[in-house]
């Protein structure tokens, strides 16, 4: 889908090209120097840096409190071979351009997650031979940039190539494997059952190499949806494809689910407004999910008069807004906590005639992944998923299993 994501244009290798090729030879040339916590990196948007007309991140920052971009698209090179490029045409092993602008955020105490693929164009998937490569080719990005945070967003035509969506899975899990404490995320197509047969032969594909990111996103637009309430249907039999595939219950199926909106008017011509975009949110809240995040900043905007917003534009929403209305969106579901509709049960330690050694104790700092154990108000947790700076046994929901007294 997001078909006005397509592919980086010329202008956009102009400005690389003014901007200078003399690449950051550093392992973590970006400066970056503390992550985000995972709430932010869940929330967002996505950006295209080079095209359709850029705006300030720094400006969305202060207008609005967003403080993650979601920024896109890294593809294989339009003339072939397996390199990360912005949009197919400019490397990323000579950029300073985007470098600037991740630059420019986290000096405002910001961060980035990159996403690769999109709509359109040669993927990695596609161009290199097998996982291992296709993910060495990612992580040059991630080298370069010092992310946190990556999204792999599989869309036509990738996702229905097998080999292809093998090879970014497979590259997906060596990342997760190799950079300890990365989020990851899996954006798909969304359809009003949840999602469509290639997306859930990537699930299977997933759960065939015991690969599990943080979520896996749907996109409920340009599918037939009209309004929220067509989308949070489709997040709601999404959950259930997420249970019968891996095995999760209910809660564990929403911890991992995310939403991955179209602000304003969609390709197709939906429509989604900033009351369609709270009631998402609130079905995201309520329902514990791991993201929320939308299609595009580059075009939270309000069109020209001219536009009488009767066209999908790549650069405003086509709807009635002041600027940065939907990242306002974002920046609630970052800050937000999910309601609870049930009491945290206390937790009754089973008499024991020796009770366990208690675990090394728990670090609100520290980064935790599933099968960590730590000990806290004298009981030993087992970390469910990645983690950190959530209490053990704050929420029932929450990431850490009770293995009992110690």
């Amino acid at each position: 889908m997001r078909r006005l994501r397509a592919c980086l244009g010329a202008a956009a290798a102009v400005t690389l090209a003014a901007a200078g090729t003399t690449a950051l030879v550093a392992s973590n040339a970006s400066g970056a120097t503390s992550a985000l916590g995972n709430r932010w990196y869940a929330a967002a948007p996505y950006l295209m840096p080079l095209d359709n007309d850029p705006p300030d991140a720094a400006a969305i920052m202060d207008a609005s409190g967003l403080k993650a971009f979601q920024l896109a698209f890294i593809l294989a090179p339009n003339g072939g071979g397996c390199s990360p490029t912005w949009g197919g045409t400019a490397p990323v092993s000579g950029d300073t351009a985007v470098q600037n602008v991740i630059s420019t955020i986290r000096a405002k105490g910001g961060d980035v997650s990159v996403s690769i693929g999109g709509y359109g164009g040669t993927k990695l998937g596609q161009a290199c031979a097998d996982a291992a490569s296709t993910a060495a080719a990612y992580q040059q990005v991630i080298t370069k940039y010092g992310l946190h945070a990556i999204d792999f967003d599989l869309e036509e035509p990738e996702y229905e190539n097998t080999a292809a969506v093998r090879n970014e899975i497979g590259a997906a899990k060596i990342l997760q494997q190799n950079n300890p404490g990365l989020y990851v995320s899996v954006t798909t197509a969304g359809t009003a059952d949840g999602t469509g047969w290639f997306g859930k032969q990537m699930l299977l594909e997933a759960k065939s190499q015991g690969f599990t990111p943080n979520n896996f996103s749907i996109m409920p637009f340009d599918g037939g949806f009209n309004g929220a309430a067509s989308q949070t249907g489709a997040l709601t039999n999404f959950n259930a494809i997420l249970r019968s595939t891996f095995g999760w219950d209910e809660a564990t199926a929403y911890a991992h689910e995310g939403f991955s909106g179209m602000n304003g008017r969609s390709d197709t011509g939906e429509y989604f407004s900033q009351a369609d975009f709270q009631t998402v949110l609130d079905y995201a809240t309520s329902h514990n999910m791991d993201r929320f995040t939308f299609w595009s900043l580059n075009r939270d905007r309000q069109c020209s008069p001219a536009d009488n917003g009767g066209r999908t534009s790549g650069t405003c929403s086509s709807v009635a807004q002041n600027s940065w209305d939907f990242a306002k969106y974002s920046v609630k579901f970052a800050g937000a906590t999910p309601p609870s509709t049930t009491p945290t049960p206390t937790p009754t330690p089973t008499p024991t005639p020796t009770p366990n050694s208690c675990k090394t104790a728990w670090s609100s700092s520290s980064v935790y992944t599933a099968g960590n154990e730590v000990s806290y108000n004298k009981h030993n947790w087992k970390a469910k998923w990645w983690t950190q700076n959530e209490v053990p046994g704050a929420s029932e929901w929450g990431p850490w299993q009770d293995e009992g007294a110690c």
